[in-house]
């Protein structure tokens, strides 16, 4: 666990950097008024948490974080961040919400204690195409209340050859993990896929700046899938997209952000601008 949490993806100090800004606003504004930081961070997707530990520490250092609310469709993960965050933050509220965060976001109602910090980090906004991200963003900016903030992570477009190689890596993981998905049919719908006849392909489609990961069988097939009343026949070559990682730009991530009611106050980036990390408040 402390491992873990050593891994800082966020720019150091970008909380701190946020809260001079946010003071200097409210200190030349008339009526004077100064931020408050969040209290509550609600975040949609636990994952393995790694990168919600700086977070929640520098949040802790400030002395404004009260309580932590995660979303996720596995029991398990809660479970897992709840005993983490046990041990690690010793009298903070935890809450733990099993939901689909894209059909229900599942955050809770506006809590008493101050405001929320509604996390979404990670690569799971790149896997959905732009109706869904749009009709992501809408519901978790009708749940938030004045004061409230979205942080958003988003993986940047970049030099296609190096997007490519990291979903086709050496080592096999990205497609043992796209295979998975006709493993999972194979157990719960009792279909007959031949994992091994499948090959991973991963391959950039430029005029949507997306990797799309497919599998294609090197020779025909014909499966079936009882569990769906399906018999499915493939041709030899014939690739079927099985997910999709969307990269981003600036100016494309303000558009969406705007489009869902939110507006954009601060924007961070590594070193080499390969990810990035946006807030975006209720417009």
């Amino acid at each position: 666990m402390c491992q873990a949490r050593s891994c800082a993806l966020l720019p150091p100090g970008f909380l701190d950097a946020a809260f001079r800004k946010d003071a200097r606003a409210g200190l030349s504004a008339t009526p004077k008024s100064l931020p408050s930081g969040a209290r509550t961070v609600v975040e949609l997707g636990l994952g393995s948490m790694d990168k919600t530990w700086p977070l929640l520490d520098a949040l802790r250092s400030r002395g404004t974080l009260r309580s932590y609310v995660g979303v996720d469709v596995s029991e398990s993960a809660i479970a897992a961040a709840s005993g983490a965050l046990a041990a690690g933050y010793p009298g903070l509220a935890t809450r733990g919400v099993v939901a689909d965060f894209e059909e229900h976001v599942g955050l809770p109602g506006y809590p008493a204690s101050g405001p929320r910090l509604v996390v979404f980090l990670g690569s799971g906004i790149g896997t959905m195409t732009p109706a869904r991200r749009a009709a992501f963003l809408s519901r978790v900016r009708s749940r938030l209340r004045p004061g409230d903030a979205f942080l958003l992570g988003t993986d940047l477009v970049k030099d296609p050859a190096v997007l490519v190689a990291a979903y086709n890596d050496s080592a096999g993981v990205t497609a043992a993990f796209d295979k998975n998905i006709l493993a999972i049919l194979n157990a719960r719908l009792g279909a007959d896929f031949d994992l091994e006849a499948f090959d991973h392909v991963a391959a950039w489609v430029p005029e949507a700046e997306w990797v799309e990961m497919r599998l294609r069988p090197a020779v025909g097939q014909r499966v079936r899938v009882p569990g769906a009343g399906l018999t499915v026949c493939f041709a030899a070559g014939e690739e079927m997209r099985t997910e999709i990682a969307a990269k981003f730009r600036r100016d494309g991530v303000d558009r969406e952000l705007a489009a869902a009611g939110l507006a954009v106050r601060a924007w961070w980036t590594d070193p080499a601008s390969r990810f990035a990390v946006s807030l975006s408040v209720p417009a």
